[in-house]
């Protein structure tokens, strides 16, 4: 565990399915300079100082995640490749079910790929300091708030808005903790685990600063940036 005495394990999301890519190959699977999506935000973990990384996909996708990707590019850190559920909850879950004792862990969407090393070893930092955080980018354009007939009925101040990125980072305990609640109560609303932790637990979750550029590919054009960025960047390997 290196430097410091705590586990950190990633929980890597790749079980969904990507409607609205227009493609009938699920987007994590899109190729980026002939490597899945996917392989980059692995690598990336690969790279970090995380001391294990659990893969979540889709059952019928386990066997080609882990012989191709996981085995294929000498992912050491992959302990176990798990199937997902039919909502991102649920295969949180059973991410967080499949970790083997561990102190903290990071939460990230696959269709991220262009997450950094320096952003995940200041979530591993800010985790262990603030017990939940996520990254997050400052929103550039005045967001409006509207009712059922797309009628505007609110203006959030800007300032205090910020749009949400992964990986999100907490205690591992807590967030078990706070996803037992949720099941008990069987909600259907959730999209991020901030807002498991805020509903269940009362706690809040430290926003720390993420890049524009780690973007979730959900559309063709997407695709595009993420293509160019790796171009610019020079990360394609």
């Amino acid at each position: 565990m290196g430097m410091r005495d705590k586990k950190v394990t990633a929980i890597i999301l790749a079980a969904g399915k990507g409607s609205r890519m227009q493609s009938d190959v699920p987007k994590q699977y899109l190729e980026i300079d002939g490597k899945p999506i996917l392989y980059y935000s692995l690598r990336a973990f690969e790279q970090s100082s995380v001391d294990d990384i659990i893969l979540v996909t889709r059952q019928e996708d386990i066997e080609y995640c882990q012989n191709d990707i996981v085995d294929g590019y000498g992912l050491s850190k992959v302990s176990c490749v798990v199937a997902g559920g039919d909502e991102r909850y649920w295969s949180v879950w059973n991410g967080l079910q499949a970790c083997e004792k561990t102190d903290y862990v990071l939460i990230h969407d696959a269709a991220r790929p262009c997450i950094t090393v320096e952003r995940i070893e200041e979530s591993v930092s800010s985790v262990i300091k603030w017990g939940a955080c996520t990254l997050g980018v400052p929103v550039k354009d005045t967001i409006k708030q509207v009712d059922d007939n797309n009628y505007g009925v609110a203006t959030p101040i800007r300032k205090y808005l910020w749009q949400i990125q992964t990986p999100q980072s907490f205690s591992y305990d807590q967030l078990v903790d706070a996803y037992k609640k949720m099941i008990q109560d069987k909600v259907t609303d959730i999209t991020d685990d901030t807002m498991i932790i805020e509903r269940y637990l009362d706690l809040k979750t430290k926003v720390i600063q993420g890049d524009y550029s780690n973007l979730k590919v959900t559309t063709p054009e997407d695709l595009d940036l993420v293509q160019n960025f790796f171009k610019k960047n020079k990360k394609s390997c």
